[in-house]
């Protein structure tokens, strides 16, 4: 049975029938907690006496760790791309762990980025140590992933595709909100992950609605080929890629095909100034909301909403 672990400032709390109990533990990082399972089962059979929606919630996920993120992972994300579903790689980036905001913070958009997107995702929190060549399948991955988060991986367009720097257009502060809830799963949970549908609006409006069961790699064959080179420790947070809705379009191929064939300054300064009229990319005051769950409500992860905010200029 899943177990909701929730974060503020200053303790863990736990999710039960009657409201939020707080775990009694001296655990500061997510890390630390999962070491202390114990003392969250213990919350998690007591009664909960604080009304969760009192809580000023943070990330349930906290620094030190690595962020990693899947890239174009979803069927309807790379045909509504002009791309081939069965031709994609799988294909990881980083995001720095200082990007990690929480649920309900506002996204800060820098002052020199035009072109903020959204794409709502699940993370992947892992729950063990996880030395390169660990084998993973879709049968023991409860063993070193042991929860799953709600996740925005908030990104700079702009920087990203003209620069071809997704570390930088990922990693902004306040580009990665995590939570409400880590939400701790069994086996018999985890097989259904692919059930698990992933809903963002933005101001009211349904941008992103698809379940897991679009994206071309799993869970179990993502860990697997990540663990081929990278080494992974509890805590860790691994963004499993999004669907089809964020706010950058592609041209039509005909489109496409004509820009190939002009220099990389012109065609990107061509694509940039068209992205430049779409309306769907996040402005100041627009509010994100994002919610994962089953559709019969068995495993819920909860919603975030977030509001973007306008930051200030560099060395304001």
């Amino acid at each position: 049975m899943s177990t909701s672990v929730l974060r503020t400032a200053d303790a863990w709390w736990v999710l039960t029938s009657t409201g939020a109990a707080r775990v009694d533990t001296h655990a500061a990082t997510t890390a630390e907690l999962l070491a202390d399972r114990k003392a969250v089962e213990a919350a998690a059979s007591s009664s909960g006496s604080i009304d969760a929606a009192d809580l000023a919630l943070v990330s349930p996920v906290t620094g030190p760790g690595r962020v990693i993120a899947q890239m174009t992972n979803f069927v309807s994300h790379v045909r509504d791309t002009n791309g081939t579903p069965d031709t994609v790689p799988l294909t990881f980036f980083r995001k720095a762990s200082g990007s990690i905001s929480g649920p309900f913070d506002d996204v800060i958009r820098p002052e020199h980025v035009r072109l903020l997107d959204y794409e709502a995702e699940i993370g992947l929190v892992i729950g063990r140590e996880m030395p390169v060549g660990t084998k993973v399948t879709e049968d023991n991955l409860s063993d070193y992933a042991v929860g799953l988060v709600v996740t925005n991986d908030v990104s700079a367009r702009d920087i990203q595709l003209s620069r071809t720097q997704f570390y930088e257009a990922k990693s902004y502060p306040t580009f990665t909100p995590v939570g409400p809830a880590l939400v701790l799963l069994d086996a018999d949970e985890f097989r259904r992950f692919t059930d698990l549908r992933l809903k963002l609006w933005v101001n009211g409006e349904l941008r992103q609605n698809m379940t897991a069961a679009d994206m071309i790699y799993q869970p179990g064959e993502a860990l697997q080929g990540l663990t081929r080179f990278q080494h992974l420790d509890p805590g860790d947070l691994v963004l499993t890629g999004t669907p089809v809705g964020t706010a950058i379009s592609a041209p039509p191929k005909a489109v496409h095909l004509l820009a190939s064939l002009l220099p990389q300054r012109i065609k990107w300064r061509l694509f940039l100034t068209g992205q430049a009229r779409n309306p769907k990319y996040l402005k100041h005051g627009d509010i994100v909301e994002v919610t994962v769950a089953t559709d019969d409500g068995a495993i819920d992860l909860g919603g975030q909403r977030t509001v973007v905010r306008d930051g200030l200029p560099a060395g304001s």
